[in-house]
């Protein structure tokens, strides 16, 4: 069985941007279909973008989704706008790379279903401490991946991807 990913960019990135890239990929080689909204209008709207409209983007792509199961896939703030968007849609699964766990502005806190979810953090992230990440994804049992690397997790593109053909393996049997 096979399904829908759609897969959130993060800030000062975009739909073409590596992981989003490798992700989709991966994906389409495994039959899944996927897209690739485009956020980049609504992050110019000041230092964290519009967050609020990035989620209603989102949750308006996911409400249209028809083929399931649907898998919400994002990084950095790509996975923050998934993790809320899970919790308005059903979703079968979430993978989050390099999640911020607060913000600065509403909705301040990261929030997610309690679905199959996968978690990607680099060790040395300059903007969110992965101890925070970690104790986020022991509250809720979820796998997490801790890389040496940084926000971008840039050394780690193709491991993303690997990861995220094995959580789309999983979902499908």
């Amino acid at each position: 069985m096979t399904g829908h990913v759609i897969i959130s960019h993060g800030l000062e990135s975009g739909p073409e941007a590596s992981k989003a890239a490798a992700l989709a990929r991966v994906a389409g080689q495994l039959g899944w279909t996927h897209e690739r909204p485009d956020y980049r209008d609504l992050d110019v709207l000041g230092p964290l973008g519009d967050v609020k409209g990035r989620i209603r983007r989102l949750a308006e792509r996911a409400h249209l989704a028809t083929r399931k199961p649907l898998v919400l896939a994002g990084s950095s703030m790509g996975a923050f706008i998934s993790a809320h968007v899970s919790r308005e849609v059903p979703v079968g699964g979430l993978f989050l790379m390099a999640p911020p766990v607060a913000l600065e502005v509403e909705p301040r806190q990261l929030k997610a279903a309690m679905v199959p979810t996968r978690i990607i953090h680099g060790w040395e992230d300059e903007l969110i401490p992965a101890m925070d990440v970690a104790r986020w994804a022991q509250r809720r049992l979820d796998p997490l991946v801790l890389v040496p690397d940084s926000h971008r997790l840039a050394a780690h593109v193709e491991f993303c991807a690997e990861e995220f053909g094995r959580f789309l393996q999983m979902l499908s049997s």
